[in-house]
């Protein structure tokens, strides 16, 4: 439970949740743990539900035995000028799971049932939590780069180590990057099929068609607009991001672009996990028991793992 950004979290006894008309209970199996969440725990996103338990890439179990995984967006109204134009992840009203609702960082956690997704066969629930944001948030991220051939990813995390096994499934060319001297993530970034991994302060040996940021770090944008062959794209795939510095124009001329990902849609879910199992992807996790939450969390800060991190009630 989170009483007050930047405070520690807390165990709590609470009474189960009852569900709403069109919700469900869910029976939380596994709950993966997401930079999203530091960022609400850390309070760089302002105003979250408070008290709140975090958590946003649910595995459940419903009481009539389906399997359910819950993502970041948890509720639309369905009827405003972006869900009518299919661009619901830019709902004005829309409401997340982990920020404005609670979360999975639980035994127990209620969902609108139709934002639920059935969770796809061969994955087990720990396996499977890290697809419900680091896969989803990285695949719509990576459909942004368009039919980009080299590809760029910086900051090998939960979410690279899933796109580059998209990416490589569909014919791309990885090339991966890394705090500077992370030479044990540069070599697991090689082993997910990377042709070339490198620190982030390297440029690659190739111009990059375009580049997926996962770090929230804005000083790599002008780093990655260098490395981009001309009519390139830069992708910031993150909720939160340091500010951008300054840069010449020189960099983003001959029709390079920067473009940011917010949310994701119900229609990135059901193709994603729909693809997972055809890859197929391999999810790498570090599990925690739930009360250890906090450690989690702080190791994830620190980069303590490769892959993601999933907390275990």
């Amino acid at each position: 439970m989170l009483d007050r950004p930047g405070h520690p979290l807390r165990v709590a006894e609470l009474r189960d949740p009852e569900p709403g008309p069109g919700q469900v209970l869910l029976e939380v199996h596994a709950c993966g743990v997401c930079r999203t969440d530091l960022h609400v725990v850390d309070g760089e996103l302002p105003h979250p539900k408070l008290p709140l338990v975090p958590g946003h890439q649910i595995v459940g179990v419903a009481e009539d035995g389906r399997r359910l995984g819950v993502p970041w967006l948890g509720w639309t109204d369905g009827d405003c000028r972006f869900c009518a134009r299919g661009l619901e992840n830019l709902c004005d009203q829309a409401r997340f799971t982990g920020y404005d609702l609670d979360g999975g960082y639980a035994e127990r956690v209620v969902a609108d049932e139709r934002f639920c997704f059935p969770i796809p066969q061969g994955y087990s629930d720990e396996e499977a939590a890290p697809l419900l944001c680091a896969g989803l948030i990285g695949y719509r991220s990576l459909r942004m780069t368009g039919d980009a051939e080299r590809l760029g990813l910086y900051g090998f995390g939960a979410s690279a180590h899933i796109v580059a096994q998209v990416a490589g499934h569909q014919g791309r060319r990885v090339f991966a990057f890394t705090k500077p001297g992370d030479v044990a993530g540069q070599a697991f970034a090689r082993e997910l099929g990377a042709e070339w991994a490198g620190g982030s302060d390297e440029r690659p040996p190739e111009d990059l068609d375009a580049a997926i940021l996962f770090a929230p770090a804005g000083e790599l944008v002008p780093t990655a607009l260098a490395a981009l062959s001309k009519g390139g794209t830069v992708v910031c795939a993150g909720i939160h991001m340091s500010d951008i510095p300054s840069f010449p124009y020189e960099h983003l001329w001959r029709e390079r672009s920067i473009r940011s990902v917010a949310n994701l849609t119900r229609e990135d879910g059901t193709s994603f996990l729909a693809l997972a199992p055809q890859v197929p992807i391999r999810t790498t996790v570090t599990s925690y028991p739930l009360e250890q939450a906090e450690q989690a969390l702080a190791d994830l800060r620190a980069g303590a793992f490769e892959g993601a991190a999933v907390l275990v009630p």
